[in-house]
């Protein structure tokens, strides 16, 4: 399978693509390379230059609001408020509205615009995170969730030399008695065990092989919490460890109980301290990267508390109760603990960050519209981006989805978001978007904003892309 490109001198500026010509954005995103590449790299302490082991964790269906740290009061997260205060806490991540979206513009470190199929499948010629830190000669593996079609080749072909995952060549149940892929082996369990204990354990036994041989790694853990269906976990009282067997599918399983939310909540924080943990015992805790973060908005039965005020989940809606997230990073004595960050950040930032920390050369002829933060991440001012994009169809299709799947494009500041329709809102104001601002009653800032961001979507939005309307390809995947 062969994976696409297009010339480094196209790749596109994050910051001043609104407001520059294609010739000026070329010249300032070479002069912004140089930067970093010279300049930045040299005001660097010494020891900060050493290339750390790196975990990214990203948990399923889990929003800003879910973490203790972040402000939330309805959940118990004391591993990941623990990491926040030993680490930095960013409050403005975006993600796109649901899965396979959002992991596809966290892996390729490019917009959906660009490289999106359909729901369910990640396009073989996409060179990911994985592809790049296994080039750089990192050991990589991928466990937890998959979702993005290959069969057995797939994780392998995407840069991960070892996987366990759920839902690579079937849709079994995940949680108790699941059914997982292996390594290129379908396996069913059957004897009580729990999903995200399997796959955590896998991963904690991956990183105790690669620091036997001394070896740098790389483990990518989408998870598979919190994700209905809401069940117990084997911390509930209510838990069955004979549930579910032989369940081939999770057909009729419930959606919108949220009696069980929060114990799984408290699993996956339970996951991500046993991966901590196994970092302390092998000693290699001072030498590992951890990112925590959250693929989209939390399922929209589900009300929680987020400082003081009621706060819906928002899965598949563009409002930033659909994508505003969780983004934590840390690795001590190189990122200041306790520091809280508010520089805008979105998914496609991932990839040049993991880059950047890791002296891994991305290819030459690969076009990026991530922006690295880990100059914010050392201390540094960095090159903040000043807006962050959206283009969300679930199916790949030019077509707005109907309710459920509210489709578009916005592009949006720290304040305010614009529709490709035309609406513009104050999220701090309006964060459900109930009120789209008038025309008429737009100061001039505000309009010299509306119109930044309509320059942002403008160039953004894939060419030709709603010429095809009226016909329509893709197919619909099962909700995810």
């Amino acid at each position: 399978m062969q994976r696409c490109s297009v010339g480094a001198s196209e790749r596109r500026s994050v910051q001043e693509i609104n407001v520059t010509s294609p010739s000026a954005i070329s010249m300032l995103v070479c002069t912004i390379v140089l930067v970093f590449q010279f300049g930045f790299a040299s005001c660097l302490p010494a020891e900060s230059t050493a290339t750390p082991n790196v975990i990214l964790i990203m948990a399923d269906d889990m929003g800003f609001e879910c973490v203790g740290a972040n402000g939330g009061a309805s959940y118990q997260t004391p591993t990941l408020d623990q990491l926040a205060a030993s680490g930095m806490r960013f409050e403005n991540c975006f993600s796109q509205p649901i899965c396979t979206p959002s992991r596809v513009q966290i892996m390729s470190g490019i917009y959906n615009s660009r490289n999106y199929v359909e729901f369910g499948l990640l396009d073989p010629s996409i060179y990911t995170f994985g592809n790049l830190l296994q080039d750089s000669g990192y050991r990589t593996c991928v466990v937890g969730k998959w979702q993005l079609g290959g069969g057995f080749e797939g994780p392998n072909h995407f840069g991960f030399d070892e996987y366990c995952l759920w839902q690579v060549t079937r849709r079994p149940n995940r949680y108790p008695n699941p059914g997982l892929e292996i390594n290129h082996e379908e396996k069913d369990f059957k004897e009580g065990q729990y999903g995200p204990d399997i796959v955590s354990d896998y991963a904690c036994d991956f990183i105790r092989r690669q620091v036997a041989e001394d070896q740098k790694f790389f483990v990518y853990y989408p998870m598979i919490l919190p994700h209905w269906p809401f069940e117990p976990t084997p911390d509930s009282e209510e838990w069955d460890p004979k549930a579910r067997v032989d369940d081939v599918s999770e057909t009729g399983a419930p959606k919108k109980s949220q009696k069980f939310f929060g114990d799984m909540v408290t699993y996956a924080d339970k996951m991500v301290g046993k991966i901590v943990a196994t970092l302390d015992e092998l000693d290699v805790r001072d030498e590992t990267l951890i990112l925590f973060t959250g693929d989209n908005g939390t399922y929209e039965s589900i009300v929680s508390e987020l400082r003081g005020k009621d706060w819906r989940g928002g899965k598949s809606y563009m409002t930033d109760h659909g994508t505003h997230v969780p983004l934590i990073v840390n690795w001590p004595g190189r990122v200041e603990a306790g520091t809280v960050n508010t520089d805008l950040i979105d998914f496609s930032d991932f990839l040049p960050t993991l880059a950047d920390a890791t002296s891994a050369a991305v290819p030459e002829n690969l076009m990026l519209d991530g922006q690295s933060f880990w100059p914010q991440l050392q201390g540094e001012v960095g090159n903040p981006r000043s807006w962050v994009y959206c283009w969300y169809f679930r199916n790949g299709v030019p077509a707005d989805g109907g309710k459920k799947h509210s489709a578009g494009e916005t592009a949006r500041t720290h304040e305010y978001k614009l529709y490709r329709t035309g609406n513009f809102y104050s999220t701090i104001e309006d964060d459900e978007e109930q009120s789209p601002l008038s025309m008429k009653s737009l100061s001039a800032e505000q309009k010299s904003i509306r119109q930044k961001l309509e320059k942002v979507i403008e160039f953004n939005t894939r060419e030709g892309y709603y010429e095809a309307a009226d016909k329509p390809k893709g197919k619909k995947a099962s909700e995810e």
